[in-house]
């Protein structure tokens, strides 16, 4: 376990207190005289649910009093739909259910509630009711928080919906205060006071005896498997009631037809005997609608739980994409308070177009609090994230770059860094945005360090190729715009983009006068330069280099002239770093010592600027002149 509280048996002297029974089974004809007298007086009486037939239910009834204490009316929702027919279900049933909701419609008005849709809505149906329709159009306008926020009870028959009904009256049991993730396809970092077990653990501890041995106020079970069951390790989540008979139409797992389970027997976890108020069922399909199913409802995981003691279960409808984000974003709620479902499902929101989880059981918070809800994620990396990845994946894909270039190591150590902070688990949960940009800023600024000194002392080193290596694997942007060139004439701007993945676009300026001007990637620092056209031989040329920076930050620049010119020159400086504004203009300055035997003609220099990977350059053209009498 990767949590520092106490195991099950720690600390644990003798059985736990058991609180005061809230439940009271009385006979189905009992019911409705039962009902009129606990609504009479909810705060003393004992919650009426019917047990005969269905020795499950007393067990769980019997399980429920170690979790629960007392009783409470709990806020209403604003609807409520009841999908079984009236005549159907055991009179007293519907009385229980009314407080749940201020207003109560029939099946018939969905249609008029689903083009409101505000407010909170509370589904009351056996499960053979939950079918795609109606329920997948009410499921889909929830996404992102839209529409109503829908609360389902349920049931695979009256008894176990009147039994769920029951629960919402029943108060947890102050002592209640375990919080569990059980993961098998996850490591997440501990949360507070969540117990984390992991595939590691299922290795080494009794997890059968760990999560029958607790009262859980909330738990989370995630793993593989199927409607029936959820893997964790070589422990399995099961869902078979055995009071329940067989259907023998519908599929069954293995079991049913006599053969032995697919794990180990003595490892199975049985649903309805785990000691929680709320479980959550983390894995794909583990809440398929009754028309959605793969097996027969006597295996249904999602059924057995609410045959259970739970007061809330919380079931995936079909696939969805659970992981390090979930996980910590329900470890958060969890310990605060809040509602699972919103905030798992707002944390999946950019994952998939369609709510993963469904609520059996009333909201964690009041229901008129819609302000509760979270807001939907996106999976939006910082732009500067995705930026420097396209920028890696061009060094390092194709050969602008030789394989033994001194770089590559270091290039490619940043490749791997990105890849992991782009991924959700990482991006959406174990850093925060300003975490990663922290660290992606220092790496870059290492790394243009390194590249603008060696530009510095090798102006033709591979990388400011890039012009010519990335334009020979594009095409022309048909849209060109007319800009005016550092020598005050017209120029054009124009873009070749890459034909390949790992081809960068490259922006270039061209002009009659001085030819190709200027050079950049696109978000990468543009430049001009300024300078007299001459130069005495001797003299000084003053330059100024106009610099608009990407973003805000540091930006290396240099300057150089070419190797025929060297010698007869001194560059002052060489290189230099600034801060960029990253929204105006600024000025540098460098100065191109000429030496008294330089030989008077047509020269020219390069200014560059190289900030988060990318290399921008601007060429102007001077003359050195014979030094006048």
């Amino acid at each position: 376990m990767q949590s520092t509280p106490s195991t099950a048996t720690q600390g644990r002297v003798g059985p736990p207190r058991r609180p005061p029974a809230p439940f009271h089974p009385v006979a189905e004809e009992e019911l409705p005289a039962a009902v009129a007298d606990f609504l009479g007086s909810p705060r003393t009486g004992g919650i009426p649910v019917v047990v005969e037939g269905r020795p499950d239910l007393a067990d769980s009834v019997e399980l429920a009093s170690t979790l629960y204490s007392g009783t409470a009316l709990p806020p209403p929702l604003d609807h409520g739909v009841l999908l079984d027919d009236l005549s159907e279900l055991p009179s007293g049933l519907m009385e229980l259910a009314q407080p749940l909701a201020r207003t109560w419609l029939t099946a018939d008005s969905l249609d008029r509630l689903r083009q409101e849709a505000d407010g909170t809505l509370l589904v009351l149906g056996t499960y053979d009711r939950l079918r795609l329709d109606p329920v997948r159009e009410l499921l889909n306008s929830t996404y992102r928080a839209q529409g109503f926020r829908v609360t389902f009870l349920s049931g695979r028959d009256s008894r176990s919906l009147l039994w769920n009904v029951a629960k919402q009256y029943a108060r947890p049991d102050d002592s209640l205060t375990e919080l569990g993730l059980f993961t098998d396809t996850d490591r997440p970092t501990p949360l507070d006071t969540v117990r984390v077990y992991d595939d590691r653990d299922f290795e080494r501890v009794d997890i059968q005896a760990e999560i029958l041995g607790e009262r859980w106020r909330q738990v989370v079970f995630q793993g593989h498997g199927k409607d029936d069951s959820i893997n964790l390790g070589e422990f399995t989540i099961c869902g078979l009631n055995p009071v329940v008979p067989r259907s023998e139409e519908l599929l069954g797992p293995r079991c049913a037809y006599g053969f032995a389970c697919y794990k180990p027997e003595d490892k199975l976890v049985p649903l309805n005997r785990v000691a929680a108020a709320e479980v959550v069922l983390s894995a794909c399909n583990s809440g398929p609608l009754a028309d959605l199913v793969l097996y027969d409802p006597r295996y249904q995981i999602l059924l057995n739980a609410l045959d259970g003691p739970a007061r809330t279960v919380v079931s995936a409808v079909s696939v969805h994409d659970s992981d390090r984000p979930e996980n910590a974003a329900w470890m958060r709620a969890a310990t605060a308070g809040a509602d699972s479902v919103d905030v798992l499902n707002a944390s999946l929101a950019g994952s998939h177009p369609y709510p993963a989880f469904m609520r059996f059981g009333l909201p964690a918070d009041s229901a008129d609090s819609a302000d509760a809800v979270p807001e939907p994620s996106d999976h939006s990396p910082d732009d500067l994230l995705l930026t420097v990845g396209t920028r890696l994946t061009a060094l390092l894909t194709g050969e602008l770059l030789p394989h033994n270039h001194p770089l590559r190591p270091r290039l490619a150590k940043l490749a791997r860094k990105v890849d992991q902070w782009v991924a959700r688990p990482t991006h959406l949960a174990e850093q925060s945005p300003e975490e990663l940009r922290t660290s992606l800023t220092a790496d870059l600024q290492s790394l243009d360090h390194v590249l603008a000194q060696e530009i510095g002392k090798n102006p033709e080193t591979e990388v400011m190729n890039y012009p010519a290596h990335f334009g020979d694997r594009s095409r022309l942007d048909p849209h060109v715009k007319e800009v005016i060139c550092h020598c005050g004439r017209p120029a054009q701007r124009f873009v070749r983009r890459g034909l390949l993945p790992h081809v960068l676009d490259t922006v270039c300026v061209v002009c009659l006068r001085c030819g190709d001007v200027t050079f950049q990637v696109p978000d990468a620092p543009q430049l001009l330069a300024f300078a007299p056209d001459e130069v005495p031989v001797g003299g000084v040329l003053e330059i100024r280099a106009r610099l608009t920076a990407a973003r805000p930050g540091p930006v290396r620049l240099g300057l150089f002239v070419p190797a025929y010119l060297r010698e007869d020159t001194v560059v002052e400086p060489a290189t230099t770093k600034v801060r960029g504004s990253g929204e105006h203009a600024q000025d540098v300055s460098f100065r191109v010592r000429v030496a008294d035997n330089t030989p008077p003609q047509a020269y020219y220099f390069t200014v560059f600027a190289v900030q988060d990977l990318a290399v921008s350059t601007a060429r102007r053209h001077f003359g050195v002149v014979p030094r006048r009498g």
